[in-house]
C-alpha cells in the first residue's frame, strides 16, 4: 500500500496509491511517500517516477555503516532498525528511508506504531512540517521516545524480579527465562539505539541537508542517556543472575549438608551391625541373652551422639 502525502502552502492532502503520481503535475508538492507492504510493481513504479532505486531487503538489513547510510548525488539513503516488542521475542525491523530534497520515502514491511503517532500529528499540524527531513526527524524522535518507554518498563521488570529471587515459591526455571528474556530485549534495545546513534551522526555532518538541524542534537544526547540506562540493565541482570546463582549454591549446600549429617548418623550403627553380624563363635555376646539388646542400644547411643554433638557446634 502507498499513501503520498501532498502539501499545497498550508493544505494536506492525502491520497493512496501511485495512479495520481503519474498525472501530478507539480511533484515537488509530495513531502512523503509511504510505502507499506509494498509490491514489486508498486517499488518500480516509483523508482521510475523519482528516479530512484531502492536498496533490497537483504541490502537494508546488513550493518555496515555503508549500508545503514550513504548519500549519493541529490539524496540520502538510510535504513533504520525499528524495535517491535509486540511478541514474545522482540524483534528489530529494518525500515528504509530516502530523503531526495524536499520529499521523504519511506519503505517498512511492518505496521509500526511510530509511523501512526506520526501520521496522527502530520494530519493535526501540518504547518509544522514543511519538508520530509521535518516528517523524518519526527519520526525517529516518536520512535526514540517509544524506545525510552520500553526501557522504564524494564527497569521496574528487573527491580520486580530481583524480589522474587529471595522467594522460595518461585519456580528457578521460570527466573532464568525472565532474565534471558530481559537481557535479550535490553540488547535489541542497546543495538537498535546504538543504530540510530550512528545514522544521526553522518546525518549531523551531512551537506545535503539544508534545513536547521537543532533537534539532531538534541535526539543524540537522549540516545546517549538511553545507552548508558542500558548498559545499567546489563550490569543489574548480572547482579541478579550473580545472586541467583549463590542462593542455588545455598541451598545445594543445604542439601549436601543435610544428606552428610544423615550419612554421620548412620555410619556409627552400620559399623555395629557389621561387626556383630559377621556371626564368629569367639564373640562373648553371641550366646548371651541381652547380647541382641545390647547391639541395639550401642547402636542408637551411636547414633545420637553425633546429633548432640552437631547441636553443641550449632551445625544443626
Amino acid at each position: 500500500m502507498i499513501t503520498c502525502y501532498i502539501k499545497k502552502q498550508h493544505r494536506l492532502t492525502v491520497v493512496e496509491g501511485i495512479e495520481y503520481l503519474n498525472d501530478l503535475e507539480d511533484r515537488k508538492s509530495v513531502i512523503w511517500i509511504d510505502m507499506l507492504f509494498p509490491t514489486l510493481e508498486e517499488v518500480r513504479a516509483i523508482e521510475a517516477i523519482f528516479n530512484i532505486e531502492f536498496p533490497t531487503k537483504q541490502e537494508s538489513e546488513e550493518i555496515e555503516l555503508s549500508s545503514r547510510y550513504w548519500e549519493e548525488h541529490n539524496r540520502i539513503e538510510i535504513n533504520s532498525y525499528f524495535l517491535i516488542n509486540d511478541s514474545k521475542e522482540p524483534v528489530n525491523e529494518t525500515v528504509s528511508f530516502i530523503l531526495q530534497e524536499e520529499l521523504l520515502i519511506s519503505v517498512r514491511y511492518k505496521k509500526l506504531a511510530s509511523f501512526d503517532a506520526s501520521i496522527r500529528k502530520l494530519l493535526a499540524s501540518p504547518r509544522e512540517y514543511k519538508t520530509g527531513y521535518s516528517i523524518f526527524s519526527q519520526i525517529i524522535d516518536i520512535r526514540i521516545d517509544a524506545d525510552a518507554d520500553i526501557i522504564e518498563n524494564l527497569g521496574r521488570d528487573i527491580a520486580a524480579i530481583r524480589k522474587q529471587a529471595f522467594n522460595d515459591d518461585v519456580d528457578n526455571e521460570d527466573l532464568l527465562e525472565q532474565m534471558s528474556a530481559f537481557e535479550n530485549l535490553n540488547m535489541k534495545i542497546r543495538e537498535n539505539l546504538t543504530d540510530k546513534q550512528r545514522i544521526l551522526n553522518s546525518l549531523l555532518k551531512s551537506q545535503r541537508v539544508s534545513e536547521d538541524k537543532s533537534d539532531l542534537p538534541i535526539m543524540l544526547k537522549d540516545i546517549r542517556s538511553l545507552i548508558d540506562h542500558t548498559n545499567f540493565n546489563f550490569e543489574r541482570l548480572d547482579y541478579l543472575q550473580n545472586i541467583f546463582v549463590g542462593l542455588l549454591s545455598v541451598e545445594q549446600n543445604k542439601v549436601i549438608k543435610i544428606f552428610t549429617i544423615v550419612n554421620v548418623i548412620f555410619l556409627p550403627p552400620t559399623l555395629v551391625a557389621s561387626i556383630y553380624g559377621m556371626n564368629f563363635h569367639i564373640m562373648p555376646e553371641l550366646d548371651w541373652e541381652y547380647g541382641y539388646l545390647f547391639s541395639i542400644g550401642v547402636m542408637v547411643l551411636s547414633a545420637i551422639s553425633p546429633l548432640i554433638i552437631f547441636r553443641k557446634k550449632g551445625w544443626i
